[in-house]
């Protein structure tokens, strides 16, 4: 990744190493970690630290992807700083600089600073990734230049022609000549390896006759629409140079073993099958392995499909990819990279079919269609007049080129609209696909739910105790607690905008729940296990305690004062959108779970989904068969999902769409990535998708229609060889710019949503 380009509108200092004078190098911090400046308090702490590299936790980073963004870039933007890695879900930055050039204490006050100073919402982020740029002007360079040599051609056949000015006819041949080198080769590859005579070769017959009878202006202006048509219709595909997705590549660069009894950093790749792996907070678990000793909140959401973390302890299994949330485990190492089950999936998403991504479309069938008629028509109009012109009219009037232009041009307007939009549609084909959607499939958690945990009901359990003050109790509990359960119950609390008294001592149990002093009262907030644990009686004051759902209890002083339900809950817009895509689009929906059935059903219920369309307890080889079976059934399906478990049926599915904020082999396999992270997304990418089809039926029409009409005078009355370019090329002309609508309107479809 290139390294950012970062302005501060308003800077409240210099932030780059050289100029550590402002602050002497340090930054003034209290002792828990809160910056005292002309800044904004961002809560810090140092987690682990070894010479050129240090791990922070940020809670920030959990709920502020802009600040996470800023941050991410200041640092990249420092020139002692060799890599950034940064995991939201434990709130984990770890840091490696170059430590010889500077003091250890004072590369790690500038972080400080730079953690701090990404809250000022005024810094503006240019990220240039030079790889992309030098990949792109890698392929620039040594494509071949047919374009530029056609247009030179046409600036010749226009000089030494209209405008009568001596040039030599060779010369201008001999332009013609190599700029119809990609149209020959193409032709040639059609003959030869597809056995059939393509739409190149048309235009390479047409090509040939009008340059050998002196008609320069004809053939140069076809090369220049076919080049421009051909050099649209490779940026609408999808590049075939990505990198290779690889298990270890998602994963850390560097993992810590236990060997011979001593610590040791070494590179992922090194990790053997029996070495004892420690996985510290924040990282992701590099191996499949048995938990050796340690206890770790582990979070398997992009695995499984699991919202919520699970704690292991000695003895149980953990996986690649899943993430440690809380704690320290030592994983004996059984099986690594490719072979752990994450490996496997990506694996089966490797063996999907490959398809080409460039757009095949009905009008380009069509248009192949008439190759051979053409050609017989247009040698018939030879043997009765003896006359080549007529015959090169006949083959220059074909639907050849206009749709060669306007194809590629509506396809290219519909991909920038959708950027615009914040969709990213990777192909042609992916495009054309989305259009003929029948059926989509949806992955559950992350996908129609938030895929985080969220508060949905406080109770109090106490009548002389109100709800609010149960929220209280529990937020200035879990206050700086990095437990998903904790966040929640936090954010929850500053949206009712809740006073959080201040905790005095407090103690954390790993899995179960914390004890703390506030106000003067000792309180429990945790599992009912937690409680009962500390001898809290679990019975309300009318009764024995009913349980439904996830909760998480409250006490003070030895008393039960209420619980708090939390869930992974549905997304905002999911029933508006699963809604809409049954009853006007008219898609059939279905959805996967990793769930057990009750759960799956509940949901599927609360969105309208038939019981039918409902596949529970799926692990991701069983997605991809669910889609493999639907599109067997000659369904053409897109699947909606974004972690890890969901590539599998990416790959297989027609057409894949995931979000930006999905794993990063799920980006990677997605055809349609929703910028935006949500599901109204998907909605406007089906209506520009149709909305390109469409356009694309209407250009046909354009092309097909005037150059018929031209056909049948070459044929009776014959025509000259440039006024059947231009009817050719002005049908092409017109198509080309009927294809731009998608841009030059503000919205694709009237049922789209007004705002999101």
């Amino acid at each position: 990744m290139g390294k950012s380009t970062v302005q501060l509108a308003s800077p409240p200092t210099q932030i780059l190493p050289e100029t550590f004078s402002k602050y002497n190098g340090k930054v003034p911090a209290n002792k828990k970690g809160h910056i005292h400046t002309q800044l904004p308090k961002v809560s810090y702490s140092i987690v682990h630290v070894i010479r050129g590299r240090v791990r922070f936790r940020v809670p920030r980073l959990r709920h502020d992807a802009n600040y996470t963004q800023r941050l991410q870039a200041l640092l990249e933007a420092d020139p002692l700083i060799t890599s950034v890695r940064i995991k939201p879900a434990a709130a984990s930055l770890v840091v490696t600089y170059q430590s010889s050039q500077i003091l250890e204490s004072e590369i790690r006050s500038h972080l400080i600073y730079m953690i701090v100073a990404a809250s000022d919402s005024t810094i503006v982020l240019t990220v240039a990734n030079k790889s992309s740029t030098s990949q792109a002007s890698t392929e620039t360079e040594n494509s071949w230049p047919g374009l530029q040599l056609s247009t030179i051609a046409t600036s010749l056949a226009v000089l030494g022609g209209p405008l009568g000015l001596p040039i030599p006819p060779l010369i201008v041949a001999g332009t013609i000549a190599l700029a119809t080198l990609p149209v020959f080769q193409r032709a040639f590859v059609g003959i030869t390896t597809q056995r059939k005579l393509t739409i190149d070769f048309l235009d390479l017959m047409a090509i040939a006759i009008t340059t050998v009878q002196g008609h320069f202006l004809t053939p140069s202006l076809m090369l220049s629409l076919i080049e421009v048509g051909e050099n649209i219709r490779d940026r609408t595909a999808r590049s075939s140079k990505l990198q290779t997705l690889d298990l270890l590549s998602s994963l850390g660069q560097f993992v810590w073993v236990e060997r011979n009894g001593e610590k040791q950093q070494i590179a992922i790749q090194e990790v053997l099958r029996g070495d004892t792996v420690i996985v510290y907070p924040g990282e992701q678990v590099p191996v499949d392995g048995t938990i050796l000793r340690g206890k770790a909140l582990l979070d398997e959401q992009k695995l499984t499909g699991e919202s919520m973390p699970v704690l292991k302890r000695k003895g149980q299994a953990v996986f690649a990819s899943t993430l440690v949330r809380e704690g320290r485990i030592y994983i004996q190492a059984e099986w690594i990279g490719n072979d752990t089950r994450a490996g496997q999936s990506i694996k089966l998403m490797q063996e999907a079919p490959v398809h080409d991504t460039r757009m095949e479309n009905y009008a380009t069938k069509i248009a192949e269609r008439a190759v051979v008629p053409t050609l017989l028509l247009g040698g018939a109009v030879f043997a009765a007049t003896r006359n080549p012109i007529r015959a090169a009219s006949v083959l220059t009037l074909d639907f050849a080129t206009g749709i060669r232009v306007s194809v590629p041009t509506t396809v290219l307007a519909a991909l920038t609209y959708a950027a615009r939009h914040g969709i990213l549609i990777r192909s042609g084909r992916a495009l054309e696909q989305l259009a003929a959607v029948d059926t989509i499939v949806f992955d559950k958690t992350g996908t129609l739910t938030r895929g985080e945990v969220t508060v949905v009901d406080v109770e109090s359990l106490n009548p002389a105790v109100s709800t609010m003050r149960v929220l209280e109790l529990a937020a200035a509990a879990e206050q700086r607690l990095t437990h998903p359960v904790a966040e929640a119950i936090i954010r929850y609390a500053e949206a009712k905008q809740v006073t959080i008294p201040d905790r005095e001592k407090w103690e954390y149990q790993l899995g179960l729940g914390v004890q703390a002093k506030i106000d003067g009262e000792t309180v429990y907030v945790g599992s009912d296990r937690f409680l009962r644990q500390q001898g809290i009686e679990m019975t309300e004051q009318n009764g024995h305690l009913k349980q439904s759902g996830s909760m998480i209890y409250v006490a003070s002083n030895g008393q039960l004062l209420g619980r708090i339900k939390y869930s992974d809950i549905l997304r905002q817009e999911s029933r508006e959108v699963i809604t809409q895509l049954l009853t006007v689009e008219g898609v059939e929906v279905h959805m996967l779970t990793g769930d057990n059935k009750q759960t799956a059903k509940a949901v599927a219920e609360d969105l309208g989904i038939s019981p039918a369309n409902t596949h529970a307890e799926a692990f991701p080889e069983q997605k991809a068969v669910v889609v493999r079976r639907l599109h067997e059934q000659g369904k053409t399906v897109a699947f909606v999902g974004d972690g890890i478990n969901d590539s599998p049926a990416l790959a297989y599915a027609d057409v894949s769409v995931s979000f930006a904020n999905g794993s990063e082999i799920a980006r990677e396999t997605a055809d349609v990535v929703l910028m935006q992270n949500d599901l109204y997304g998907l909605l406007e990418a089906l209506a520009i998708a149709r909305k390109a089809q469409q356009l694309i039926r209407q250009n046909t029409g354009i092309v097909a229609i005037p150059n018929l009409g031209a056909l049948i005078i070459a044929v009776f009355f014959g025509l000259n060889p440039l006024a059947a370019t231009v009817v050719n090329n002005g049908s092409t002309v017109v198509a080309g710019v009927n294809g731009l609508r998608p841009i030059l309107k503000h919205s694709p479809h009237k049922t789209l949503p007004a705002a999101r």
